[in-house]
């Protein structure tokens, strides 16, 4: 335990790339580093290591330098700084950014050149921020894994030969390989928690519809105000207090309802892991996890007990097979929104062919009247889960049943073909769904942290869902679970 503690200590330390972005952004305002020098320091590792991550795949150096200078001369006349004053961070390339080119991953879109920033981009900038790139992502978002034949594919800085997650794996691949400050990201089918388990570093899936996101494009067109059922933007960083740093700058109410509405998040609900009530769901007969990610998390569930906290295990209010019976058919239906028209219009045939049977079709072209009973049922299964939380702080759970997979770029839109290898036994590739869809589908705040490593050194993560908009209370958890087993690792090599 003491070893783990004093490693990550030295991950803090030793170069300025690995520190967390308040750390980063204090030595901006004492004036031990510069904007510029920080900035000129990333470049440089992404110059070096950039190549064999392939993980920031654009970047605007030149608006990124302007942005750094003015940051140095705003602390040298002594102005008030924003809380990322001046520190160089990279945004996932679904969200806009002036003047950048903005893909979604896709080739629909590779050409498009933003003209305006997202909102939570532009809450980045005016927190003082300095965004300098793009990270990859699946085309459309829509895998676990980080490849698009735009950008190519991006490596895990563990094991190249293994994909950092997805859809924000660009972003977790950055932050582990000390490429970038800080990171935003997105999550509707874990998105943020995958890439932040395969990588080792932390990520925060906030309460639904706390942070806007107007300006994200994940499949549907550049400047489309529509949103995105279960669809959240949130932070990923190497520290948890990355976390709290980033819910401050992006919470809030969007433009169109800020002149009447304000977000006031409820502070954690404990201040010691001795006070949290925890419960704990470290498996399931409906998605066995790998054997070494079981034992990885009893492990961290000592270290809590260990503190004097009260775990109880179990399963959650709502078990997972319930909720994937609900998930699934909503987020089919979520993505038969980004399907292109001819490509939907086929679709529609095929579910009148289809008839009564249904199908995928049926599902992804799924009626108003149908997609409004699913809701109701999920507003049911948000009850339970409210009443789950008036007895316990937390829910530990994991974030999938493995940890990082050998990249398979196999075409497989339905998700029938590849698998996932859990204990040497081939499993549904699409069991990925499952450990992230309590979170997703009940509106839940979910942090991910960084926990340890398999025999191979592949990162462990696990996962700490809080009730709605009780997002401090998951952040502090896992603050206080680095201060007992240590946090972030920093990958050999990097």
């Amino acid at each position: 335990m003491i070893a783990l503690i004093q490693a990550f200590l030295e991950v803090l330390i030793s170069d300025p790339a690995f520190r967390s972005a308040a750390e980063l952004a204090a030595a901006i305002a004492a004036k031990e580093v510069s904007s510029v020098e920080l900035l000129d320091h990333y470049l440089d590792r992404l110059r070096r290591f950039g190549p064999q991550v392939n993980a920031i795949v654009a970047r605007d150096e030149e608006g990124a330098r302007a942005a750094a200078s003015d940051a140095d001369r705003a602390v040298s006349r002594g102005e008030p700084l924003g809380p990322l004053h001046g520190v160089p961070v990279t945004v996932k390339d679904s969200l806009e950014v002036a003047g950048m080119r903005t893909t979604g991953g896709s080739t629909r879109w590779g050409h498009h050149v933003s003209t305006s920033d997202a909102e939570s981009v532009a809450r980045l900038k005016n927190a003082g921020a300095v965004v300098f790139g793009k990270s990859n992502l699946p085309a459309d978002a829509r895998d676990w894994q980080t490849y698009n034949e735009v950008y190519g594919t991006t490596n895990n800085p563990w094991d190249p030969s293994r994909g950092p997650g997805g859809s924000s794996g660009g972003s977790a691949a950055a932050l582990a390989a000390g490429l970038t400050g800080l990171e935003l990201g997105g999550d509707t089918a874990g998105s943020i928690r995958v890439p932040a388990h395969f990588c080792g570093v932390y990520g925060l899936r906030p309460s639904y519809g706390i942070v806007p996101r107007h300006g994200s494009v994940s499949g549907h067109a550049p400047g489309s105000l529509a949103e995105f059922d279960m669809a959240v933007l949130g932070p990923l960083g190497r520290h948890a207090d990355d976390l709290d740093l980033g819910l401050d700058v992006l919470a809030g109410a969007d433009r169109e309802n800020a002149p009447g509405w304000r977000l006031d998040l409820p502070a954690a609900r404990s201040n010691t892991l001795r006070e949290f009530r925890v419960a704990a769901w470290l498996d399931d007969l409906f998605c066995p996890l790998d054997g070494e990610l079981v034992d990885i998390m009893q492990s961290v569930l000592e270290a809590v007990r260990g503190e004097g906290a009260v775990v109880v295990e179990g399963k959650g209010p709502v078990g997972l097979e319930e909720t994937m019976a609900l998930y699934y058919p909503l987020l089919v239906a979520q993505s038969g929104l980004i399907e292109p028209d001819e490509s939907y219009a086929g679709l529609v045939e095929l579910t009148a062919a289809e008839g009564a049977a249904g199908g995928f079709a049926s599902d992804l072209t799924i009626r108003f009247r149908d997609w409004h009973a699913l809701d109701e049922r999920r507003q049911h299964s948000r009850r339970r889960w409210a009443e789950f939380f008036g007895d316990v702080d937390v829910l530990i759970c994991p974030v999938s049943p493995t940890a990082a997979f050998p990249h398979d770029h196999r075409p497989d839109p339905s998700w029938s073909v590849r698998t996932l290898q859990v204990d040497g036994t081939d499993r549904p590739y699409h069991e990925m769904l499952r450990w992230v869809a309590p979170s997703s589908l009940n509106h839940l705040p979910a942090a991910v942290a960084p926990v340890g490593a398999t025999r191979d050194g592949l990162p462990v993560g696990i996962q700490v869902i809080a009730p709605y908009l009780h997002d401090r209370t998951a952040v502090q958890f896992v603050r206080l679970l680095a201060e007992v087993i240590g946090g972030f690792r920093r990958p050999p090599g990097f």
